[in-house]
Order: structure tokens, then sequence, then C-alpha cells
């Protein structure tokens, strides 16, 4: 047993994880606080809003940055021991980053009224996509450098811009939203990322891939193909994802009231926060050693792996969620969120799902598969808008919980017909 148990601690995924789980606690501690101030100021029709806006930039943080930063991880580690070859991903990027940043700024300057209006319903807000578009170069160099940290394996770095990120963004939040109240917290949304450009490029400044010449160098237009087909996937998932959420919670909005959209947008924060503990300690590990794999054996045992740490973990919480739930909307929230309660069951059920499924994407990420991964991404994101619709429209707020749970259930059948044969391979 006590052999064992050593066997499990210097295990790289725990190690990691360990690392990784001050950072954590960190963003969950910061991010609890965040969550029950600024709900308490702006209510639900606040948070309805803050989460239209915060579906909007994810999708232009997202293009901003080219979309190529899992692929930068990728090669990054595969070349690491190969400095002539990774330094073209570090120019390459550099160069598609800027030029993506700069087209996404003049957009968000020239069309701050058109989505001031369509994002937030309201013009009063325009002066906050003129401040998006000033900052958005710096988010997206931030973006960069922390795909190239992970690249490198430079864990301790990852983790600390973690919780100075996690940090910045609280007294942001806390700070805009009270002297400013809905317009505070909106301008906070856009503005922390940027901030935390400034103590990412120091703690890199020292590294010895950090120079800027590697970074100013030619463009490869061999590396950019190759950075191309994970644009294409990420770019897929970062847009489609927060359009279907804006879709509901459009539909919520019209259907039922932005009070309810609230609601809705209330218990994704609360899955958002605990997934957290899983997707951030297993992304920094999970991505890279993929990468280096070669045979369906090894992918293979590294998927059975990561469930066997995954699902006790995830049925446990999932459990304590569901039975502390009331108390949870008090200590986060407060009483104008109790109509929450119905909806943490389908929540909870779908969010199992979504980390089960989760697992298999990478397979897609690590192998390159980019149509493999853009048609799961357009079918997951239409069930799930067509489903939430279709039960929303009768249910309300939980329909759209009910859809979710559906929608993702399927999904993750689907990912199992598709690796099955990998799955089954070479079993006992």
């Amino acid at each position: 047993m006590i052999s064992r148990l050593k066997k499990i601690i210097s295990a790289d995924l725990v190690k990691v994880s360990s690392l990784n789980a001050v950072s954590t606690l960190v963003r969950i501690l910061t991010g609890f606080i965040s969550v029950k101030v600024v709900a308490k100021i702006i209510g639900p029709t606040g948070i309805a809003l803050l989460g239209q806006l915060n579906n909007f930039s994810s999708i232009i943080l997202s293009i901003s940055a080219g979309g190529i930063n899992t692929g930068i991880t990728k090669h990054i580690a595969q070349y690491a021991d190969s400095p002539k070859r990774y330094r073209l991903f570090l120019s390459t990027g550099f160069w598609i980053t800027v030029f993506l940043s700069v087209c996404c700024a003049l957009l968000l300057i020239f069309g701050a009224r058109f989505f001031s209006v369509e994002i937030l319903k309201d013009s009063q807000y325009v002066s906050v996509f003129y401040i998006f578009g000033v900052t958005i170069i710096l988010f997206a160099l931030n973006a960069l450098l922390i795909a190239i940290i992970n690249g490198f394996k430079e864990f301790k770095k990852y983790v600390i811009v973690n919780i100075a990120g996690s940090i910045i963004g609280l007294l942001f939040s806390i700070v805009l939203a009270i002297v400013f109240g809905v317009y505070g917290a909106l301008l906070a949304l856009v503005t922390y990322q940027s901030v935390i450009f400034i103590v990412t490029l120091f703690l890199v400044s020292r590294s010895e891939w950090f120079k800027v010449k590697f970074f100013t160098g030619r463009f490869s237009r061999t590396a950019a193909l190759k950075l191309g087909h994970f644009s294409l996937m990420a770019l897929t998932s970062a847009i489609l994802v927060p359009l279907g959420q804006l879709f509901i919670r459009n539909f919520i909005t019209e259907h039922q009231s932005l009070s309810d959209a609230g609601l809705w947008e209330g218990i994704n924060r609360i899955s958002t926060m605990y997934l957290m503990v899983l997707t951030t300690s297993f992304s920094v590990y999970y991505l890279p050693k993929l990468s280096g794999l070669k045979t369906d054996q090894e992918v293979r045992k590294e998927v059975f792996y990561v469930y066997k740490f995954m699902v006790p973990f995830l049925l446990i919480t999932l459990s304590l969620i569901f039975l502390c739930r009331t108390l949870i909307i008090h200590i986060l929230f407060n009483e104008r969120f109790l109509g929450m309660e119905d909806l943490f069951l389908y929540q909870l059920i779908g969010d199992f799902f979504k980390m089960g499924f989760w697992v298999l994407s990478f397979i897609f990420l690590a192998r390159t598969m980019t149509k493999y991964y853009i048609v799961m991404e357009f079918v997951g994101t239409g069930l799930n808008v067509f489903v939430c619709w279709y039960f929303t429209s009768r249910f309300g707020a939980l329909g759209a919980t009910m859809g979710f749970a559906l929608s993702n259930c399927i999904v993750f059948i689907i990912h199992l017909v598709i690796f099955r044969k990998l799955l089954l391979s070479h079993a006992q």
C-alpha cells in the first residue's frame, strides 16, 4: 500500500496537479469573492449582461490570438530540444498574433456603438468597447507567452501567472463594480487580463528562450501551416461555444426574462468555478503529454490513466455540490438567486458528460485531427443550441440545463464511437 501510494504521488499528473493546486485554490477563492461581491452589487440582470460580454469577449480574444496557442504549446513541447525549430514557431506565432490583434482592435474601436447596442442592448456602454480595442493586443501577447511557458513545461511560472491573474482580476472586478456598478464590472472584464501581460513579461524575461530576436525573426510559412490546423480547431471552438451561449441566453431573455437569464448565467459560473480544479490541472499536463506519445497503446493507457484520477473526484464533487446547493447559492450569491436551486441537477449531469468527452477531445488536438475536431464542435454546439431551445421553450431556464445535460450525453457517446478502436485496442 505504501509503495503504491508513493508511486501515485510521484506520478507526473499528481506532481503537476499539486503544483497547480495553489493556483487553482487562489482562483477559486478569488472567483468566489468576485462573484459574491459583484452579484450583490449588480444583481441577476447585471450578471446576465456580464455573461453576454464574457461570451463576446471570448470570441474576439480568441480571434486576436489567432487560435494558434494550442498549436504553439504542442510544437514547443515537441521541439523543446531543438532551438532552431522552436524559434520558427516563436517568430511565426508572434507575427500572427500582432497582425490579428491589430485587426480586432480596429474592429472594436470602429464598431463600438454597434457592439454596445447588439451585445449589451444599450449604447451607454460604448466606451467599454473602445477601451477593449485599445488593450486587446496586450491580452493576445500575454496568451502567446503563457502558451510558450506551457510548451516548455515551466509549470512554476505558469502557476505564478495564474495566481497573479486571479488576484488582479479580483481587484479590478470589485473596485470597478463598487465605483461604477454594472459599467465597472463590464470594464473590469475586458481590461484586467491585459494588465497580466506585464507580470508574464517580467517572469519570462530571464528564460533562455526569451530573446526579442527570436520573436521578431522571419515568418515561416511551414510553421504557419502547421499552426493553421490548430487555429482552425481553436477558433471553431472559441467562436461556436460562446455564440451558442449567446443564443441560449437571448432566447431565455426574450421568452422568460433577463433575470431568468441571470440565474442561468449564475449556474454556469458555478460550473466554471468547480470544473476549474480539473481543467487547469489536466490541461497543463495532458496536451504536452499526449503530443509526445507515438502509439495507440500509449494514448489509450494515458486516457484511462486520466479517467482514473478524474472520475472519482468528479463524482464526489458533483454529489457534494448537489447536496449543498442551497448553501452554495447563499454563500456565492444572495436570496435573489434562490431560483437557481432547481437548475443544479441537470447542470451537474451535463458537466459530468462534458468532462467525459473533454478528455477524449484532446486526442483530436494531439493528433491534429482537424476535420474531426471541427465537425464535432459544430455537432456539439448545434445540438446543444437546438435541444436547449426546445426545452427552454417548454420549461424556461430549467429547460436550458436539461438540454445541456442531454446534448453533452449524446456528444460523449459520439466521442466513444469515434475512438472505440483506440479505446478497445490492446484491451486486457
